[in-house]
């Protein structure tokens, strides 16, 4: 565990983060933590103790209402180009095929990579199903559009909220394996919410373990050995899962 939070020189910075709806609700208090630039870092905490509004923070897609945070030393104001959101319901529009889902944030934007797209779809196993709809897939193949849909966009960033909370226990832990590959392969910085503590051990270098709401950093563990596809067997894996119950469970009733 580390004691040390200092964030001066990483890629995306948090900074004293506070943020506090109507009504006088507060999410988030005083959260500040860094992650490295091609760095996974796990978020994991009681339910409502503000992880999504952090990733909804992060996204661009809410205002802090104290603090800062920022990418590459500039402050986050508004969404961003190079950063992709995948929701806990992958987010498909169910009267678009495949194809046209994945290619979706291009048209946004006003341009189109068809072979971009198809790479992205033989990366993630899913040629030959380009003119499928959503419901005429699995759970877990629609959760690998939305990730298709999301690294379309080539994001530098990639921030997923609870990705995998509805996948039966081998999909979940195959396409895990798969987010892990292609964070590998592509050195994205990557940051997964999740209320799972095998999953937040398994996917994330850092984990960051917060308190109920208002959320604030209890604890920074680091976990180097992901990126291993055997670590589920290793020592160190139950080992940082403990620590991580451990935490967790001062706050229980």
């Amino acid at each position: 565990m580390r004691k040390s939070w200092t964030i001066a020189s990483s890629m995306i910075r948090i900074e004293d983060l506070g943020v506090t709806y109507s009504q006088k609700i507060e999410a988030l208090r005083e959260v500040t933590f860094g992650v490295e630039k091609g760095e996974s870092c796990s978020i994991i905490g009681p339910s409502g103790c503000g992880k999504t509004t952090l990733l909804f923070v992060l996204s661009g897609l809410i205002s802090p209402t104290k603090g800062r945070v920022s990418i590459g030393g500039e402050e986050i104001t508004s969404p961003r180009r190079d950063v992709a959101l995948i929701l806990q319901d992958y987010g498909l529009l169910p009267w678009r095929t495949v194809w046209k889902n994945v290619s979706l944030g291009m048209e946004i934007r006003g341009y189109t990579d068809k072979n971009r797209v198809k790479r992205i779809l033989k990366d993630l196993d899913l040629t030959g199903f380009e003119r499928r709809y959503p419901s005429q897939l699995s759970g877990g193949m629609r959760q690998r559009v939305g990730i298709a849909r999301a690294l379309a966009l080539d994001p530098s960033v990639l921030l997923m909220d609870e990705p995998l909370s509805s996948l039966d226990e081998l999909t979940r832990e195959n396409i895990q394996n798969l987010i892990l590959d292609i964070w590998k392969k592509k050195k994205i910085t990557m940051i997964l919410v999740t209320h799972n503590i095998e999953e937040a051990v398994f996917m994330g270098m850092k984990i960051v373990v917060l308190t109920p709401r208002p959320g604030r950093v209890a604890a920074i563990i680091e976990n180097p050995e992901v990126g291993d596809v055997e670590y589920r067997r290793r020592k160190e894996f139950y080992e940082r899962c403990t620590c991580v119950r451990r935490i967790l469970r001062k706050w229980e009733d």
